[in-house]
């Protein structure tokens, strides 16, 4: 099945309404991620504040401070940026418990154009004291990633994406867990790809090339971004001593400078981060700008040749 990250996490979220009466929403009048009538389903349970995202955000954390569990619903690009400082200020400074839901997340905004891409996002909200960021890869985990905010107290940055993907995991097997890593493929001891979000179907078609090329590929899906899974970071480095990083964010302070910023400090490694690069993408189609950027399945599997070759290389 395909479904879009966020349309799952937003339908499940209706689905646990039903049974669970303590958590209401917060709305910017945009169809971000099917909640536009959470109210007519759930009376007296959810605000719509227009476009006007400081101001929602602001209110969301007054509701907090009164006890209530909030989502608020925004473009990833707006809830990051637009109203930075009230999430700063008013949510993570005082510990609130608000989950902000950020969706049209990376490159798959497209023609909209860099003033809608959120692609600075998770380095943003990273850098707030207090903030758990997560990020699903598809709609099963977008669904369990739903119940586990449902469940989280504290401020919440939950990243989405705009467009429909496959389904990677089994929704009977499948558990979202906050602050652990998700290892898809694991025994391999040439190179570890560590990857966020909608990449992950990326890196998993690149672990296949490569396998067929004679070279061992451990794919290990990131879904919290912070706290970011060390241990699970650190076995890899060890397990190949080659790591490349794979996002639909920019290098900078995302998932590969997290990674980096461990190994860095505690086991020195090789490693390639694939992300957006230094510069404003073009409008255009996704797949387009994703292999401008240089973020397509062939663009995993060349890296991790390169990564590979220098690791056994310079070994000698």
């Amino acid at each position: 099945m395909t479904s879009a990250t966020r349309i799952a996490f937003g339908k499940e979220l209706i689905e646990i309404a039903k049974r669970n009466e303590d958590f209401i929403i917060c709305n910017p009048d945009t169809k971000t991620c099917g909640l536009q009538h959470f109210g007519q389903l759930y009376p007296g349970r959810e605000f719509n504040f227009g476009i006007a995202e400081q101001n929602l955000v602001g209110a969301a954390a007054g509701l907090a401070s009164c006890g209530n569990k909030v989502f608020v619903v925004l473009f990833g690009v707006f809830a990051s940026m637009r109203a930075c400082e009230q999430v700063r200020t008013f949510i993570c400074y005082p510990k609130l418990n608000v989950s902000i839901i950020g969706t049209h997340a990376g490159l798959q905004v497209g023609f909209d154009g860099a003033t809608h891409m959120a692609i600075e996002d998770v380095s943003i909200m990273r850098s707030f004291p207090n903030m758990t960021v997560i990020e699903p890869s598809d709609a099963v985990s977008a669904r369990a990633a739903a119940h586990a905010a449902v469940e989280f107290k504290g401020p919440l940055y939950i990243r989405l994406h705009r467009n429909p993907v496959d389904d990677i995991h089994n929704p009977s097997t499948y558990h979202f867990q906050i602050g652990k890593a998700n290892v898809i493929y694991d025994g391999g001891n040439d190179v570890a790809l560590i990857v966020s979000g909608i990449m992950l179907k990326n890196a998993m078609d690149a672990a296949h090339i490569l396998c067929n090329k004679g070279i061992s590929a451990n794919v290990i899906e990131m879904n919290t971004l912070k706290p970011i899974d060390k241990k699970a970071i650190l076995k890899a480095a060890r397990d190949t001593n080659a790591i490349i990083t794979v996002e639909d964010h920019t290098v900078i302070g995302g998932l590969g400078s997290a990674v980096a910023e461990i190994l860095s400090e505690e086991y020195p490694t090789k490693m390639k981060r694939i992300g957006v690069l230094d510069a404003f993408p073009q409008s255009g189609d996704p797949e387009m700008l994703y292999q401008e950027q240089g973020m397509t399945t062939n663009d995993i599997v060349k890296a991790a040749e390169t990564l590979v070759y220098e690791k056994y290389h310079n070994s000698k």
